[in-house]
């Protein structure tokens, strides 16, 4: 059965270049959805391979089980809205009562935390801390081409080979889809960009991301620290928001607000090219994978000293990034 690998790899990045083709040239045609004449609807396009793909890839190898359903439920959700989004931008409330929307569909279909002695309740909340988290850290990361669809294709990566390595078939699946249909759209997005994701796209790579790392299996109970991993596997978007706002608040300036002092623009601003960021983005990206993969399958004092390493080079980023100068 390893022939569906290559097979579901070969159509969700087939599907991925021909929906996100068609799209370009409509929106081009009809002069919708455009930002400086390149269109905004890259999004729609993988987040459509990745949804036909999924449906025919469970219905035919695995069977569609309800996580599967809510991932694909709450995902589209946001990828229509992330069109609305786009066409015509929503207030930052109605944004958030999507997410919160689509992150309550997930918890309905069993998609939560299970994180054993703090209840029900806690687990909910953590839940929605962790999606609405990282679906907003991808919308933050996408400031630059083929940086938020490098980082999605990279940690959807990761998150295929830990489920292979803990045969974890459903969400290898998943995973291996996500990574295609990503991929699909960087090779339209390389630097200079002939087509944008958009917020539908950003949005919806964070919270089937965030998903994913909710159902995938880590490891057994003897190695706690394996649960971490998903946090490193994911720091990348994490970092990146984190150093933001970290760097806002010590400028005194509002965490939230739009601005280039994001990190990859920080790069740029040191007088890196845009392909060279783009390089050295992605290698952090890497950096923070293969760390979450080596905490996955390590000892507890192994993992613990992976993630001291992976901290302390977060640390030294941070430390030196915080002093480039940007405006804003």
């Amino acid at each position: 059965m390893l022939i569906r690998y290559p097979l579901i790899a070969l159509s969700g990045f087939l599907l991925g270049i021909f929906f996100i083709g068609v799209l370009k040239k409509f929106s081009l045609g009809r002069n919708l959805l455009l930002s400086k004449g390149i269109p905004l609807i890259g999004g729609l396009g993988l987040g459509l391979s990745f949804i036909f793909v999924s449906l025919l890839s469970f219905f035919i190898y695995k069977g569609l089980s309800k996580e599967v359903v809510g991932i694909i439920i709450s995902s589209s959700i946001m990828l229509v809205f992330g069109v609305i989004d786009d066409w015509r931008e929503l207030s930052i409330w109605a944004k958030f009562l999507v997410q919160i929307i689509a992150t309550s569909l997930l918890i309905f279909f069993g998609i939560r935390t299970q994180i054993i002695y703090i209840g029900n309740l806690f687990n909910i909340i953590i839940t929605f801390i962790w999606v609405l988290g990282i679906t907003n850290a991808f919308n933050h990361l996408d400031v630059m081409d083929g940086v938020a669809s490098g980082a999605a294709m990279i940690v959807s990566v990761a998150f295929f080979v830990i489920s292979i390595l803990n045969a974890d078939i459903r969400t290898a699946i998943l995973s291996l889809i996500l990574a295609t249909a990503a991929f699909s759209f960087f090779l339209y997005n390389w630097p200079p960009a002939k087509i944008y994701m958009g917020n539908s796209g950003s949005h919806f790579l964070g919270i089937v991301l965030a998903s994913i790392a909710l159902v995938i299996s880590y490891a057994p109970l003897e190695r706690k620290v394996a649960l971490l991993s998903p946090l490193l596997i994911l720091g990348l978007p994490i970092f990146d928001t984190t150093f933001l706002i970290l760097t806002r608040l010590i400028n005194k300036s509002l965490p939230f607000k739009k601005s280039n002092d994001h990190l990859a623009l920080r790069f740029l601003a040191l007088g890196y090219s845009k392909k060279k960021t783009l390089f050295t983005m992605l290698s952090l990206c890497l950096f923070f994978c293969l760390s979450g993969i080596v905490v996955s399958q390590v000892s507890n004092l192994w993992g613990i000293a992976t993630i001291a390493f992976a901290f302390f080079v977060s640390l030294v980023i941070t430390i030196k990034m915080g002093k480039a100068l940007v405006n804003g």
